[in-house]
């Protein structure tokens, strides 16, 4: 099943039960593997850190390397179209786009390849 936006994305997921399946990992694990971010410097205050268990940090980022592949479609219809003129900006919004994929593809690699390993691991 080739996937072409985010809703295609969620279907697969969904096919695997991937939902249920963080569900209860963050239920189980949600406070001992929870990620926090840091606080972001403004006007010399830190604002207060933030603390997301896997599930949302894996659907945030995911949600974000898909707007930037829909960023990178708009941008690309309107060169075809001749809306817009600025070639430089285009590549280099396809650019990131392709680069948010091929690293979250990387971290899917090394998820999968760390769960096989645990799998491996007699008890």
């Amino acid at each position: 099943m080739a996937i072409s936006d985010i809703s295609s994305f969620q279907k697969v997921l969904d096919s695997g039960n991937s939902r249920g399946w963080t569900r209860e990992i963050n239920n189980d694990f949600g406070s001992k593997f929870a990620i926090e971010t840091p606080g972001v410097a403004g006007g010399g205050d830190l604002a207060p850190a933030t603390t997301k268990t896997f599930g949302e940090f894996l659907q945030d980022s995911i949600s974000q390397v898909n707007n930037l592949q829909v960023e990178a479609n708009t941008a690309m219809e309107k060169i075809a179209s001749g809306e817009s003129q600025n070639l430089h900006e285009t590549l280099l919004a396809v650019e990131k786009a392709d680069i948010a994929f091929k690293t979250m593809n990387q971290v899917r690699s090394k998820v999968i390849d760390a769960y096989k390993e645990i799998m491996r691991m007699q008890i």
